[in-house]
């Protein structure tokens, strides 16, 4: 069972702040709950918009960064985009590009493949750029780290840019020509959450502005928004801005690839952040997990709608293979675990030969859920086990793995996932001392799912009309999730209605007789140990959401827990 965690509301608090600015009563519960508990903040947050977004110039080494490419233009030099695999290294690269390509720049771009190469820059592709004529190299979503290949770089006359947002190391930042990254000690920009492309997006800002052309950046802002979802980064500050306004402006894009896109993953002309992260992004990410993600590059820059609906199918069909693999790996490790006593560790590791590397990040996170452990997945190749890990809120990754650091060929990551090298000979070492580890660290209850209740809400105010409101809080996403509420007392009138094997639709009535129809998703596998039986009566976690179908427009509430009264 899961445990329910409620929020306490100060309702006093709640009538004041709904009489002052209009809400709901429940509405401004929520903006109480999440922080935006005054008029000021309310409002900002409710009304994200363009001039919300902070100054480029903000960012440390901005200047510089800028200064060096507008002299590459002038002097006609050949610029290198450098971008990650992922989402939101790929989609960085496109809007540098075209901001450059808007100014005269003259690029090329490079976009590492995730086993050949791995994460970061490598001397050998730097080698073939400075053979291929660059003289200027700009990361996206990568670089901070990556000492080595910019000290070569440097030492070979290649200038090196550097355009990140993740977390430099202890031993200080690369002898780059400039590090643009909100995260370095020394940067004191306001925000500290932009992905990635937000960071790429704030260079191109700045080029633009120095060219006239300011007025073309919201424009960006639809790809922009598509690779701050993806990455998972809190959609709050700045970043809702970003979202808010790009995912408004996206049904308007005469971007062949975006448009392509979009209709491949049969969005609708109303996209939310949940279209972004659960159609968009995952053929996008299919690229770079299963094949290269380079082509997300020539999907965004096709120059005919024909071609980039070729591309689009084929990113589609890449990601149809990634979610067989990745539920085939997911079998195969949650067998391993189960068959070696593992589900009793307070810390899972599972590894097999040759599991595919681009879904062994995505099965440690099913397994992590599943299991509520913090866990990791390896794929042992040629002698090498290259291993993806995923936690839980109550256990920080990095610190466990450092624990265990004296066993690993490379490691690094953060709370939440980490990525490794190790020899196969120390991997049960490695899950003795992590389990041990673990143990001391997480208690009982740390095991045991949370469900967090944002209210309890009666089955009297569940209507379309509620729905409405909750749309004044999106975008949702990391850091604004979408709100759970606790209604008690509803009776099932009719046996679970199994969807696609394994997802259940529940119909449920309360006592005055209004009747509820719900859906759970993968509800066939969680209520496996629940006795849903016609006449009970249960209490529900769910969000309520509307749900068209035909034309038609009804309530249904999205389940995440229930349990009998």
């Amino acid at each position: 069972m899961k445990r329910w965690i409620q929020k306490e509301h100060d309702l006093d608090l709640v009538r004041a702040f709904a009489e002052e600015t209009g809400l709901p009563p429940l509405i401004a519960a929520l903006l109480i709950s999440r922080g935006y508990g005054d008029a000021d903040s309310a409002d900002r947050f409710l009304n994200p918009s363009y001039t919300h977004l902070h100054d480029p110039y903000l960012l440390k080494d901005m200047d510089k960064a800028v200064k060096r490419i507008l002299q590459a233009v002038e002097n006609r030099e050949k610029i290198l985009i450098w971008g990650d695999y992922d989402v939101d290294g790929t989609t960085g690269t496109v809007v540098l590009r075209k901001a450059l390509e808007m100014i005269g720049g003259e690029t090329g771009f490079h976009v590492p493949h995730r086993f050949t190469e791995g994460y970061g820059l490598n001397i050998p592709a730097l080698e073939e750029a400075k053979r291929d004529g660059y003289s200027l190299v700009i990361t996206v979503d990568c670089g901070s780290t990556s000492f080595e290949p910019i000290a070569w770089a440097k030492e070979h006359g290649l200038d090196v840019i550097v355009t990140d947002h993740h977390l430099t190391k202890g031993e200080g930042l690369p002898e780059a020509f400039a590090v643009v990254n909100p995260n370095r000690p020394d940067c004191e920009y306001p925000d500290k959450h932009l992905a990635g492309v937000g960071v790429a997006f704030k260079l191109a800002h700045a080029l633009l502005r120095e060219k006239g052309k300011e007025a073309a950046v919201p424009h960006f802002l639809k790809v922009v928004a598509i690779g701050t979802i993806a990455d998972v980064m809190k959609l709050t500050g700045e970043n809702r801005a970003i979202v808010a306004v790009g995912l408004a402006d996206l049904p308007s894009t005469v971007n062949y690839g975006l448009r392509a896109l979009i209709e491949v993953a049969d969005c609708r002309d109303e996209m939310t952040s949940y279209d972004i992260g659960f159609r968009v992004a995952p053929r996008i990410n299919a690229a770079g997990r299963m094949d290269a993600a380079r082509h997300v590059v020539e999907l965004f820059e096709a120059a005919d709608f024909g071609g980039a609906r070729k591309l689009a199918e084929y990113l589609n069909r890449k990601n149809i293979e990634r979610q067989k693999l990745q539920k085939e790996i997911t079998e195969k490790a949650l067998t391993s675990v189960l068959e070696n006593g593992g589900s009793e560790a307070r810390f899972v590791v599972a590894h097999g030969n040759d599991w595919h590397r681009g879904v062994i990040g995505l099965a440690a996170s099913k397994i992590a859920e599943k299991l509520h452990r913090p866990s990791i997945v390896i794929s042992v190749e040629d002698g090498m086990g290259h291993g993806s890990a995923r936690s839980i809120s109550d256990y920080h990754l990095l610190e466990g793995l450092d624990t265990c650091a004296d066993l690993f060929e490379t490691y690094g990551g953060h709370a939440a996932a980490a990525g490794m090298r190790i020899r196969p000979e120390n991997i049960g070492e490695l899950a003795e001392r992590l389990n041990a580890h673990a143990a001391e660290n997480l208690s009982e209850d740390s095991l045991v799912p949370e469900v967090r209740i944002d209210a309890p809400v009666s089955s009297a105010t569940l209507t379309l009309e509620l729905t409405e409101d909750l749309k004044k809080l999106e975008p949702y996403g990391q850091g604004n999730p979408k709100p759970v509420f606790a209604t008690p007392g509803l009776t099932l009138t009719d046996d679970p209605f199994v969807m696609k094997e394994k997802h259940l639709k529940l119909k449920l009535r309360d006592r005055e007789g209004k009747h509820f129809e719900v859906v759970w998703w993968d509800g066939v596998e969680r209520s496996a140990e629940l006795d849903l039986a016609v006449g009970n009566v249960y209490e529900l976690a769910h969000t309520p959401e509307p749900n068209t179908w035909r034309g038609t427009t009804r309530l249904q509430l999205n389940l995440k827990d229930i349990r009998p009264m």
